[in-house]
């Protein structure tokens, strides 16, 4: 059931700050050129609770105005509307405050909600003395150094052990969660930590548990979803904005979960985020909305209200959707329901999927190929969209075996490739297309090594296996590896670039119900890491030819596992039977 519009809170946004803002970014700081001004940048979220509060405190205090209208270009700016930015300034957090010069330096910045008195220094200061801070210019220079990356695209073998020994460090084994302030599921940790469950490892099965457990803590009781984290060092203290991305990220990981270990809990947290996707974040129209605030009225504390339950909240109202459908959000979703449906079998699962990734090509498609962020007023091809689009195409394929879906995955990538390219690793948005430099972003690095090495299982294109090795040797670089907390999903990309998964293969016709019952049979078996490919003579060889399976007078599976494959097997029933021989040869025999 969808929410009607009408009914989202009557109390709306709180009265914008009296600063008078510009709001595009070259207008910006040509003003700033012109006027021989320093560019204060606000990155802000539009569902971020502190946010609201720097508009109703800080941009409303008289000094603080006074001096930005004396000696700075006022730039605000929506993070989700701009992926590049919100890559650069994702460790800061929301509101981010950044100062440039007119040519785009950055002098400074600073994390979260300032005051107004340090504020009004901090502007002072700046005028004062605008030199660069030596803490700014961190990020750009380890993440988007000129400077060429090792000419191995895998990690040495000391790189791997000192990111694996840091992911052992991060986890809290009481709490759950990693060991910082907030608290979140770190969806990389609890992936790694589920696969070497998967291979025996008791104690990785542990760190995935106590997070997995401690996280349905943020599951929202009453509409499902999840708030995006918990300040204070524990799980109480929920900040309770819901963002879609994250939706797809706890969607996917906890059907992961739910599929290697069994646990319903797992299960129910997966069903809830479907519900809340549908309730309120799926557009009549096609696609998902971007975000829902943390507050009922903005800039003050909505921890009561979200304590109530479906009806009295209804009562009262909804906290604002932001009703933009960004490719990123809506491909994230599509990616999440298609691997839910390859677990669980749900067929309205794969609908939606299917029909979220129809939207993202009819309504986001650019004419000279990927896709848009938002509309044709900005046909920038950022990572954010063409990863997510490439990621939700891919998995499409994997459980449709639709050829059509690998070609669209494989435009998403030739896009990256053209436009993002950078001499160590792919840039968040094209060299200038803002006068902000964007950098390497290390999140959406790893996932699109990872979503490449996936999309190469499939097409075997050299042009995906030589970006899969670009993106892996800026990915192997120390200063990468290690430029924050912990990073192990670095070691599950290069895991899946050098160990083969599970392999499952049906050869048949489409159209045959013992094909497709076998095709189906294989997307249910629970593995770590998979790759599912259905060959139907008629339409001629696989994509991804490596394997010659004869052609049969029936239609059969194949499982190939470590070098070796099975005979063909025409009983669904057989897959799993398979399976568990090979994992009871696995096994060491008892002393």
């Amino acid at each position: 059931m969808l929410v009607p519009l009408g009914l989202y809170s009557a109390v709306g946004w709180a009265a914008e700050s009296t600063v008078d803002w510009v709001r595009e970014e070259p207008k910006a700081f040509a003003q700033a050129r012109e006027e021989k001004r320093l560019v204060l940048l606000y990155l802000e979220a539009v569902w971020c609770h502190w946010c609201h509060v720097m508009d109703e405190r800080t941009y409303r205090d008289e000094k603080v105005r006074q001096l930005i209208s004396e000696h700075y270009v006022p730039l605000r700016i929506d993070q989700d509307g701009r992926p590049d930015l919100a890559a650069r300034y994702r460790d800061v957090g929301w509101p981010a405050t950044v100062v440039f010069d007119a040519d785009g330096r950055e002098i400074l910045k600073r994390q979260g909600f300032v005051p107004p008195e340090p504020m009004a220094r901090l502007l002072q200061a700046v005028v004062d003395d605008p030199s660069p801070e030596a803490a700014s210019r961190v990020l750009a220079d380890v993440v988007s150094s000129g400077s060429e990356a090792p000419e191995a695209a895998t990690l040495n073998e000391s790189l791997r052990q000192r990111l694996i020994a840091r992911h052992e460090r991060s986890v809290d084994m009481q709490r759950g969660g990693l060991k910082m302030a907030q608290r979140y599921l770190d969806r990389d940790s609890v992936e790694y930590s589920l696969r070497q469950a998967a291979l025996g490892d008791d104690v990785e099965a542990q760190r995935a548990k106590v997070s997995l457990d401690a996280a349905l803590a943020l599951l929202d009781p009453a509409w499902g979803g999840f708030y995006q984290y918990s300040t204070g060092g524990d799980w109480r203290h929920p900040h309770f904005e819901k963002l879609t991305a994250i939706q797809a990220d706890y969607l996917r990981i906890y059907a992961l979960a739910w599929s290697l270990t069994g646990d319903r809990r797992y299960r129910q947290a997966v069903e809830q985020v479907i519900a809340y996707l549908e309730r309120f974040m799926l557009s009549a129209e096609g696609g998902y909305f971007a975000s829902q605030d943390a507050d009922l009225k903005p800039g003050e504390h909505a921890a009561d209200f979200f304590a109530l339950d479906d009806a009295a909240r209804m009562a009262l109202g909804v906290p604002r959707i932001a009703e933009q459908r960004y490719t990123r959000e809506t491909a994230l979703v599509a990616e999440a329901l298609a691997i839910w449906y390859e677990i669980s079998g749900e067929r309205s699962a794969l609908d939606r999927a299917r029909a979220a990734c129809v939207w993202v090509l009819a309504v986001r498609s650019r004419p000279e190929g990927g896709f848009l962020h938002l509309s044709q007023d900005d046909t920038t091809p950022y990572l954010a969209d063409q990863l997510a689009a490439m990621r939700a195409f891919t998995q499409m394929y994997k459980v449709t075996a639709e050829r059509s879906w690998l070609k669209e995955a494989g435009i998403a990538a030739k896009t990256i490739e053209q436009h993002l390219r950078a001499s160590s690793g792919y840039l968040a948005a094209p060299r200038g297309s803002s006068v902000i430099a964007p950098v390497a972003p290390i999140d959406e690095s790893i996932a699109l090594a990872r979503a490449l090495n996936r999309l190469l299982r499939y097409s075997a294109d050299p042009l995906h296996q030589a970006m899969a090795e670009h993106a892996m040797r800026h990915l192997s670089r120390p200063e990468v590896a290690l430029a924050r907390f912990t990073e192990i999903g670095i070691v599950l990309a290069d895991e899946e670039r050098q160990v083969a998964p599970l392999h499952l293969t049906v050869v048949g016709g489409k159209q045959d119900p013992e094909a497709q019952a076998l095709f189906a049979a294989a997307m249910r078996q629970p593995a770590a890491d998979k790759r599912l490919d259905w060959w139907d003579p008629a339409e001629g060889p696989l994509p991804n030819p490596d394997i010659r399976y004869p052609s049969l007078s029936r239609a059969a599976a194949f499982v190939c596992n470590e070098g070796r494959c099975s005979t063909p097997l025409h009983e669904a029933g057989e897959i799993a039977d398979f399976l568990r021989s090979l994992d009871q040869e696995s096994r060491p025999i008892s002393q």
